[in-house]
């Protein structure tokens, strides 16, 4: 089975020959495989096409896809979204008292599957032009798991409860207060009761327009989970987290599956290991297809994902795996220092920062952890320029290159524009295009317009940007936001390459262990009471940074025994026990 897919968004036929058309063989002949559609983008015959491959290589902007798949697909096609596009095939089928997970990169299905369960989209059986009735779906799925849940939400009349992925457009659909949001869902729980859970105390009377991304989040979590649902689905509840928020918002999801269903996407693979219980693993091609595999024990798939290898079936949709190591980095950095600053002080109305003296050293990435609101964004300002530090001095030699928390498409252009504006010298260099343009996937998007790029797009401009600049220090706030599990190692791989091949230093400020365990050679450890006091410390060495923080949120992890992941300890079990008792919160391993 072959389909053909014309990613829309990327097809530019004003600033190109029609090279698809010119140079397909079976076109020069006289059949009609390209046609010219009413937007004057090409039309591509699947049944005409021989699947040669010259188009996908011909088009100047990457826009075309010819995929052979298994025929047993054909079967199993969910949804599609008309003719050369998207496709969905299988679903996932949630279970009561379990949470259900669902794993795979960005732009593959996924939050398109939990609006086909959630009832809010009609799977089409890809009869796009002539879509079932409820009645035919029924019938189609008789005998099947999908079939009871189908019917339990169009004939049983199942409340479903749907907690946003991107919320931080959530000030967009409600323009009043908190208190006044979350007191029209009060019904599993008061807002009193809510705001304990979920750490809302301060900013009950805020408007949503004036609070941070992870306050939104946790209104968003709150508002979700208060609602009296049969089904929860849940999309990416820790962006904007830190790591203790992100465990309590874990541990409210478990609860609340004990005895209801609960669908979760989420990116942060320690965290996904912690909550769920069975993970559907999806693979395809980003804005192509995507493919539900069978469901797996959540360890059993994180670790499958890894590899990039289903064995049941037989399927490989990753070159090469992701790994990690079993010791801990070393302890001592034989590098010279590049930055060396003073004690450093901040102080706003209700909130004062106090930052140890410290060093960075030539190569060195170093991870800043910390619970949100204790100072870090703060610090990474100061080290900007963007702030002033009133006590203490940072040296003026030095360059940074600055990618801040919270990032904005205020460009009127295209990426290849912004890049050639902003960094022409590194753009058009060899070391560029292969360390920095082809890991993080910025050529598809080099034609597209910086205003029309979704979360995740414009995250990785704004990494590569970061890192194109010429510049002794980068400092990068929070740049695993948006990205999937597959754009965050590779993200954390390219930052830190890049440092040890440029001899530059790298500061970064990040909630996932994961891509902090990637990109750090040492750590800085921020504490305090958040909102109102932090102390930051350090560089210091990795293994006693994450100890001591973790030491503060109360969490350890322990590492597999096949890809050596960090995996959380469940609360008070025997390892998480033992570790504490050792002052080994982090890098325990056990062959």
């Amino acid at each position: 089975m072959r389909i053909a897919v014309l990613l829309a968004d990327r097809c530019q036929p004003r600033k190109c020959n029609m090279e698809c058309m010119k140079f397909c063989p079976k076109q020069r002949t006289g059949v009609e495989v390209f046609t010219i559609g009413d937007r004057g983008k090409p039309i591509i015959s699947e049944p005409l096409c021989v699947g040669c491959g010259i188009c996908v290589h011909k088009c100047p902007f990457e826009a075309i896809k010819i995929i052979g798949l298994a025929d047993e697909l054909k079967e199993d096609l969910v949804h599609q979204y008309g003719e050369n596009s998207f496709r969905l095939y299988r679903l996932p089928v949630p279970k009561k008292g379990m949470v259900t997970g669902i794993l795979g990169p960005n732009g593959i299905g996924k939050t398109t599957a939990i609006k086909l369960l959630s009832g809010q989209e009609i799977p089409n059986l890809g009869r796009y032009q002539d879509p079932p009735t409820k009645d035919e779906l029924l019938d189609h799925y008789s005998g099947t798991e999908l079939h009871e849940h189908l019917k339990n939400v169009y004939v049983n009349g199942a409340v479903t409860a749907m907690k946003p992925q991107y919320v931080d457009k959530l000030p967009l659909v409600h323009d009043g207060v908190v208190r006044e949001l979350l007191q029209r869902v009060e019904q599993r729980m008061t807002v009193t009761d809510a705001a304990r859970r979920f750490d809302l105390e301060k900013v009950l009377d805020r408007k949503l327009d004036k609070l941070s991304g992870g306050e939104l989040q946790r209104v968003a979590m709150a508002a979700t989970l208060m609602r009296e649902a049969d089904i929860y689905f849940i999309d990416e509840p820790s962006s904007y987290l830190d790591i203790y928020q992100r465990v309590r918002i874990a541990r409210e999801v478990r609860e609340l599956s004990l005895d209801r269903q609960v669908v979760v996407i989420e990116h942060d693979l320690a965290i996904l290991d912690f909550l769920a219980d069975n993970v559907y693993v999806v693979y395809g091609s980003e804005g192509a297809y995507g493919v539900f595999a069978q469901p797996r024990q959540v360890r059993t798939a994180i670790n499958a994902y890894l590899e990039g290898y289903l064995p049941e079936e037989n399927i490989r949709f990753r070159d090469q795996p992701i790994e990690f190591f079993p010791s801990p980095p070393r302890d001592e950095w034989v590098q010279v220092p590049l930055l060396t600053y003073s004690a450093l002080a901040q102080e706003f109305d209700n909130f004062r920062l106090d930052v140890a003296a410290g060093s960075i050293k030539v190569g060195e990435s170093v991870g800043i952890v910390g619970p949100n609101a204790t100072g870090k964004t703060t610090f990474v300002k100061m080290l900007a320029g963007v702030l002033e530090p009133p006590g203490g001095e940072i040296p003026e030699r030095i360059k940074v290159s600055y990618k801040p928390q919270y990032i904005t498409a205020d460009f009127g252009g295209t990426v290849k524009d912004l890049f050639l504006t902003a960094a022409p010298e590194m753009y058009s260099s060899s070391f560029f295009k292969t360390e920095i343009v082809h890991p993080l996937a910025i050529k598809p998007l080099e034609e597209k317009d910086v205003l029309h790029l979704s979360g995740g797009e414009l995250q990785r401009v704004a990494i590569a940007l970061c890192l194109a600049r010429e510049a002794d220090v980068y400092l990068l706030d929070e740049p695993s936001a948006y990205l999937d599990s597959n754009q965050r190692m590779n993200a954390a791989k390219t930052i830190r390459r890049t440092m040890e091949k440029r001899g530059r230093s790298a500061m970064v400020v990040d909630h996932d262990i994961y891509f902090l365990d990637m990109v750090s050679d040492s750590m800085m450890v921020f504490s305090g009471d958040p909102g109102r006091t932090g102390h930051g410390e350090g560089p210091m060495p990795m293994r006693e940074g994450m100890n001591r923080f973790l030491q503060e949120v109360d969490i350890t992890f322990r590492r597999d025994n096949d890809t050596y992941r960090p995996r959380i300890n469940k609360p008070d079990s025997r390892l998480d026990r033992e570790q504490k008792s050792v002052g080994e919160y982090y890098y325990t391993f056990k062959p």
